[in-house]
């Protein structure tokens, strides 16, 4: 406890001003991250406090500035004298940038910086200077230099700032390159089925679990912002308000961002043939690799705020339009994810082909504006102001009759063919089905209680008669309530707890047993998933894990005990007390072993399963 304090104190009085001058803040809390990966403190509390105790800091520092920053400014305060802080408005003025970036990201040198400021500049210019001397002045370079004039012409070329062709080309190419290259790693990925296929499918069956009527109506919504029918009135409209401003030269680059990204989507689509996700919300016909929506939403909006931040005379303009663009990009991704009819790496890879496409749009947008200098002493058309706000009342009235009036062919439940097999343990048919699963696909607690009943409320109503309630669907109006409880300290004994995955699926049900009138601290947790496999005998098989929490770390995060062997011996004894078990048996599942589980917990497990069948 003495080491959390340290750091909360640390990075609180670090943030003081005044106190941070003599504190090293930074260099403490980067000396305990070196302790906590030798185990001595918890990751978790060391960023929880220091962000607490930082967040605590600014915030005095924000009162004392709004209280009594004026008259400090004038008078001065404690050692610090008026002369002292006009002296430092000046240094700041001057090496304002270099001073924060080195004093944030590099711990200790903030010291320096404050107090040696302008020795530590003037040291690292002359430094930098007579390297840069040596280099330039050094034979073998010199004589490299006058044997390849051309590429030295060809790098001067590269980085003067007068004309487009020089750094500003030279930076886009790089981006165009840079994307390139992320897009080449998605695909490879994609083909040789590495952990981000993991992670698509299990996102989608997590946010599966997550749906509910009023989110899927507006996500509904927001994905129609890249629905072609209204991509194509937004386009028609935009190159109306190109002619209307005499910015006519912008019309090709529009078009080129929007047609390529949609040609490189389709073909790309064509030559993947992914399959869409199975728990679709409705019915998409073409394949899922790359996402259409998010390649076309990334092009078309993000090349109108290209030009409305262009434009716009402000900074702070031109900061709120770019969050409002980046804000409705992301947000027609996460509709697509939401509504199942993408995996994350499909959004990725249209986010990245609209991006490419965009650059490329861009860079001609440049180089025309560079070329046709005189286009800036163009007048609009008389009225544009006018006639452009009636433009974009129809396109917001078109895109509000289009999607109230749009209805989607919803997609069917995927039909899952029961399985006949002769024993439970038949259903492994691999070693990864024997284990739970974190959301990248790897293993966790193996699987410690194997059920056969006739149906789900069979198994349910024997489980609570052992004791156990049901948790609430999982939601996220469910989880906002179970966090309320454990903030405040409340009961919520049907609390929906965190969702694990078996075959890449969550759990079908879960159940919690409270050892204590409050559920959040102390609780039994049995996660269960049905599976598609039967017994001869009619009876289904359904797999489940069982362990416990016994406190609550990072103050909202369950720790979960370790002793998960205990855990399946008190849920067998609950439920041979019902007197409902038909038959059972305990079988040597996995080998004995120790592991983590997704929250960094370890577990111990001798690899038993208990079989039970109910009567």
């Amino acid at each position: 406890m003495g080491r959390i304090g340290s750091l909360f104190l640390a990075a609180s009085l670090e943030t003081t001003i005044g106190l941070g001058l003599f504190l090293p803040g930074s260099t403490i809390i980067l000396f305990l991250g070196a302790i906590s990966a030798r185990g001595y403190i918890d990751v978790g509390d060391l960023i929880w406090f220091s962000a607490i105790g930082a967040i605590m800091g600014d915030n005095i520092n924000y009162y004392l500035g709004k209280r009594y920053g004026a008259k400090w400014v004038r008078e001065g305060f404690w050692f610090l004298k008026a002369q002292h802080i006009e002296k430092a408005r000046h240094f700041m003025d001057a090496h304002g940038v270099k001073s924060i970036f080195l004093g944030r990201f590099i711990p200790s040198v903030k010291w320096l910086i404050t107090s040696k400021g302008r020795i530590f500049f003037s040291v690292v210019n002359s430094l930098w200077k007579s390297v840069k001397q040596a280099v330039q002045n050094n034979e073998h370079v010199v004589q490299w230099l006058k044997k390849h004039p051309v590429v030295v012409s060809f790098f001067q070329k590269r980085l003067q700032t007068s004309t487009f062709s020089g750094l500003p080309l030279s930076m886009l190419m790089l981006a165009f390159i840079y994307i390139l290259a992320l897009l080449a790693g998605v695909i490879e990925d994609l083909i040789t089925s590495d952990p981000i296929v993991a992670v698509d499918i299990r996102i989608a069956n997590l946010l599966a679990a997550f749906r509910t009527d009023d989110l899927t109506d507006i996500f509904s919504w927001i994905t129609l912002l890249g629905k072609s029918q209204v991509i194509l009135a937004f386009i028609a409209i935009s190159v109306a308000l190109l002619l209307l401003w005499r910015k006519n030269y912008l019309i090709l680059p529009l078009f080129i961002a929007v047609t390529g990204s949609e040609a490189f989507t389709y073909f790309g689509k064509l030559a993947f043939h992914r399959p869409r996700p199975e728990l679709a919300v409705y019915v998409e016909h073409s394949f899922s690799f790359p996402s259409g929506h998010a390649a076309i939403g990334f092009a078309f909006y993000g090349f109108v705020g290209y030009l409305l931040i262009r434009f716009a005379k402000t900074w702070k303009r031109k900061v709120n339009i770019f969050f409002i663009t980046i804000t409705i990009i992301l947000a027609i991704g996460l509709s697509r994810i939401y509504l199942g009819v993408h995996y994350i790496s499909d959004i990725w890879g249209g986010y990245l082909v609209g991006a490419m496409w965009l650059v490329i749009a861009g860079s001609l947008c440049e180089w025309i504006a560079q070329k046709n200098k005189e286009d800036k002493s163009i007048s609009p058309v008389g009225a544009a102001r006018s006639i452009s706000v009636g433009l974009l009342l129809i396109a917001m009235l078109f895109y509000v009759g289009f999607a109230s009036k749009y209805h989607y062919l919803p997609a069917s439940a995927p039909s899952n063919q029961n399985v006949i097999v002769y024993s439970a343990t038949d259903i492994f048919s691999n070693g990864q089905l024997k284990y739970t699963e974190t959301v990248t696909g790897e293993r966790q607690e193996p699987v410690n209680i194997i059920f056969i009943a006739k149906d789900n409320p069979h198994l349910i109503n024997i489980i609570q008669q052992g004791g156990w309630v049901i948790t609430e669907k999982a939601s996220i109006r469910s989880f906002i309530n179970a966090l309320r409880a454990v903030l405040l300290k409340n009961q919520y004994l049907s609390a929906p707890i965190s969702p694990s995955f078996w075959n890449a699926r969550v759990q079908d049900m879960s159940f919690i047993k409270s050892t204590t009138a409050i559920s959040y601290g102390n609780a039994h947790h049995l996660r269960i998933w049905r599976t598609n496999s039967r017994l001869r005998n009619g009876g289904y098989i359904y797999v489940g894990m069982v362990n416990a929490i016994n406190a609550i770390k990072w103050g909202v995060i369950p720790k979960i005990s370790p002793y998960t062997d205990v855990e399946r011996e008190l849920l067998y004894q609950d439920l041979n007390l019902t007197g409902n078990m038909r038959s059972s048996q305990k079988v040597q599942l996995v080998k004995p072993q120790i592991g983590r589980n997704f929250t960094g917990d370890r577990f111990f497990s001798d690899g038993k399963a208990y079989i039970i069948s109910m009567q």
